[in-house]
């Protein structure tokens, strides 16, 4: 098993090579240009599966300054909140970029929350299981004043999901070495109260999800390769 120290080391190693390796080769293919054009309106259903969006419940908003970098980065951003019939509320949150630098990593929640006023109070690695194969997640607990907010997220690149730096580091040198520039997106759900029964709540929400969007918009969200 490789250590922290490991990690960090190995990750300073591929830093250095995908900068001398700028040099050599430069990507200038972007993947989204060869393929459909992906838009988050039309690809996430409004209503599906006893979920539709309720208008009187407003996500986590970021403010101005941080709005006008997030539009620098991300091509698309989606962001909605739906109940079910049972009255449960999940805000889903989506940004999409057809560039994915490391620039692009300022959205995480960990730095998007705290950057709100929240305390993050647990990061923990876990798997999701899709119905369509598990993938890897990271669950958050964020918290401010009497507000309770757990957090599930997952970030593509390319055709792969890459929640950890490592993982992701790899697989952009990968699609630099051929010359693409991949593209990805940060899926990023969460509600309000108990961790356990919010992601147990997540966790089916996000089943049905992708049981409603087709098998082409399904792979973007999750990726082709599972765990």
């Amino acid at each position: 098993m490789i250590t922290t120290s490991g990690k960090n080391l190995l990750i300073g190693v591929l830093l250095i090579l995908g900068f001398w390796g700028g040099f050599a080769l430069k990507p200038t293919k972007h993947i989204t240009t060869q393929g459909p054009k992906i838009n988050l309106e039309e690809m996430i259903p409004k209503e599906f599966s006893g979920w539709k969006i309720d208008e009187t419940v407003v996500p986590l908003q970021v403010s101005p300054e941080r709005v006008a970098l997030l539009n620098k980065l991300y091509n698309q951003t989606l962001s909605r909140t739906y109940k079910n019939e049972n009255g449960e509320i999940v805000m889903l949150s989506i940004a999409y970029g057809g560039d994915q630098s490391d620039a692009m990593q300022v959205h995480k929640p960990e730095v998007c929350y705290v950057a709100q006023g929240f305390q993050i109070e647990s990061v923990e690695m876990d798997s999701l299981d899709t119905g369509y194969g598990l993938i890897p997640v990271k669950r958050l607990l964020a918290q401010m004043g009497q507000r309770r907010e757990p957090i599930t997220y997952w970030i593509t690149i390319g055709d792969t999901v890459a929640v950890n730096s490592l993982k992701w580091k790899l697989q952009q040198l990968k699609y630099g070495l051929t010359g693409n520039v991949p593209d990805g997106l940060l899926f990023r759900i969460s509600s309000i109260g108990q961790r356990e029964n919010a992601y147990a709540l997540q966790n089916d929400f996000t089943q049905l999800l992708m049981k409603s969007v087709s098998p082409e918009d399904r792979k973007r969200l999750i990726g082709s390769t599972t765990l």
